[in-house]
């Protein structure tokens, strides 16, 4: 596979939107009923504010997926916990991208001093379940 991860850039947003609702109507990873707009995208960057948000783009495909970790909770107790989110479109999964972004996000947190990641996963998505306890979480 050909792919690198870059930091998230604004024209990234539509991309960005298309693959959550791919989730949205084919899964219980993402947790709205309804397929989200462009609206999704700036809510999504204003969370994750200063926090690291990385687009992993195919060569020839575009962006294939995204990552994030953003403030778990705006009071002064969380301010060393932070929630860890990513999405990769099926095609793309069982191909090593899904270890790059907990390992990366990982690092970044540790880098700004994050001490505990969150990753919120339905109870439903037994694979991510299973996926995120290797990492420990």
């Amino acid at each position: 596979m050909n792919c690198t991860v870059r930091t998230l850039k604004d024209d990234d947003g539509k991309a960005v939107v298309n693959i959550f609702n791919y989730f949205v109507e084919n899964s219980f990873a993402a947790y709205p009923q309804r397929k989200v707009g462009l609206e999704f995208f700036y809510r999504l960057r204003e969370l994750a504010g200063n926090y690291p948000f990385y687009a992993a783009v195919d060569k020839g495909k575009g962006v294939i997926g995204f990552g994030l970790i953003r403030p778990f909770l705006n009071l002064d107790t969380f301010k060393r916990t932070a929630e860890i989110t990513y999405f990769i479109l099926p095609d793309f999964t069982d191909k090593g991208l899904g270890k790059r972004f907990p390992d990366r996000l990982t690092a970044d947190a540790r880098n700004i001093g994050v001490k505990v990641l969150i990753a919120n996963i339905s109870s439903l998505n037994q694979q991510s379940i299973s996926f995120h306890e290797k990492y420990g979480f």
